[in-house]
């Protein structure tokens, strides 16, 4: 077996799944577990990501998970650790990026480490610490709407410092366009002044692939999924057609959506006006007592085997506040969650054997309830989307092809383009 060189840990399962996937692409094989494995790793791979489901949650509770996390990988030799959360940052003033990312310096004896979200190939860029979506701040984006972490301020080292006790700074692009070595000497000069985490500007693909040297011998690096490019030349390795190859795909197809992302709602939309079967449920008349999701399998049942279909608690941010007003921020997400896992659960004992779930939360919830413990990372659909190859419990240990799409991520024909990449 090879020597893994990589460990990763990631605060939710969509963003896990973003991360293999780049590395993918650099040339690593590379296997998703979910949740912290029981048992040593026993595939031969260059990389492993640790799939937590821990953006949102009490930020104690994230910092042990992310520890137990690192222990696990720890024992199985890996030589860097990469803590990996989401291209927009999103996190409270409590963290959980900034707690988790001290605690991962605190247990590695890690005096200084970067942290940036930077996903050009996603249009998140930052700039002079400040993060762009698109062409637009941040808290200009939609992400000021979240409903679980909103987003109202684009300055990163502002963010990032109100969660931290250690000096937050910057590595500004005039730093980065000039290569590996000008960001090793800024790195010098801001731990010198007592800094140990630098927000580092990232506007290209070029700028991501000049900071991978710099950070060869971090113990600890911290990022969106965009500097996974630039580390595998680290290790010798470079692209291969081989690192994606899954097995072939067969079975049902089905969509499940619970996200509220912009992005997600141009999807669903798009696949109902290409005449797609959806059906949208109401988080109200869940909350009321209603089996929704067996009134959404009977809907489905005689129309799945004849095309895809799309099950979806989407809906604008008015509709949303609506909803978490009556029901509460938690209860309404979690709600739909649980109602969303069954669903997917459902369908696969209605025979899909191909999945795409949309929404980081319900990622998480889907492939829990699907009963999936590690997942081989496969082509890519869109940027920071691929396809994935798992056993699960509820396909009575069957193989199940299953995207998990972060809801910002994709195009408008991203449903209807998931499956045709597939076949």
């Amino acid at each position: 077996m090879g020597k893994l060189v990589l460990g990763c840990i990631a605060d939710d399962f969509t963003g896990a799944t973003d991360l293999a996937n780049n590395l993918v692409r650099a040339g690593m094989r590379v296997v998703q577990a979910i949740g912290v494995p029981a048992t040593p790793l026993d595939a031969d791979v260059d990389a492993v990501v640790v799939a937590l489901k821990s953006r949102t949650i009490a930020p104690a509770e994230a910092i042990a998970q992310s520890l137990d996390a690192l222990r696990w990988l720890q024992a199985q030799g890996a030589q860097q650790i990469y803590f990996k959360y989401c291209s927009t940052f999103d996190s409270t003033a409590q963290g959980n990026i900034g707690p988790v990312t001290e605690a991962l310096m605190e247990a590695l004896k890690c005096d200084f480490t970067i942290a940036t979200p930077a996903f050009p190939d996603n249009k998140r860029t930052v700039f002079k610490g400040y993060l762009f979506a698109g062409d637009v701040l941040l808290n200009e984006s939609g992400m000021q709407n979240h409903p679980l972490t909103p987003m109202t301020d684009a300055n990163l080292v502002r963010v990032l410092q109100a969660q931290c006790t250690r000096k937050v700074g910057l590595i500004d692009h005039t730093v980065v366009a000039r290569g590996d070595a000008a960001i090793t000497e800024r790195i010098a000069q801001l731990k010198s002044e007592g800094i140990s985490i630098a927000i580092v500007d990232a506007v290209s693909n070029d700028d991501l692939l000049r900071l991978g040297p710099a950070i060869a011998k971090m113990p600890l690096v911290t990022a969106g999924s965009g500097v996974a490019i630039g580390l595998p030349a680290n290790f010798g390795l470079s692209p291969s057609s081989q690192a994606s190859a899954l097995p072939a795909a067969s079975g049902l197809r089905a969509v499940v959506s619970g996200s509220c992302s912009l992005a997600t709602n141009r999807q669903v939309l798009d696949f109902i006006q290409r005449g797609g079967a959806a059906l949208a449920i109401d988080p109200l008349r869940i909350a009321a007592g209603v089996d929704v999701a067996a009134e959404a399998l009977a809907w489905a049942a005689p129309l799945v085997g004849k095309q895809p279909v799309l099950v979806y608690s989407t809906a604008e941010a008015g509709a949303v506040k609506s909803v978490q007003g009556k029901l509460g921020v938690e209860e309404a997400g979690a709600m739909v969650e649980r109602a969303i896992a069954a669903i997917a659960r459902g369908l696969v004992d209605l025979g899909v054997r191909q999945l795409v779930v949309a929404g980081g939360e319900t990622s998480g919830a889907c492939v829990q309830a699907l009963g999936i413990a590690q997942m081989q990372i496969g082509p890519q659909i869109d940027p920071g989307v691929p396809w994935c190859h798992a056993r699960a419990e509820a396909a009575q240990g069957a193989g199940v092809h299953i995207a998990l799409k972060s809801g910002n991520f994709g195009g408008d024909d991203f449903f209807t383009k998931a499956f045709t990449v597939l076949a």
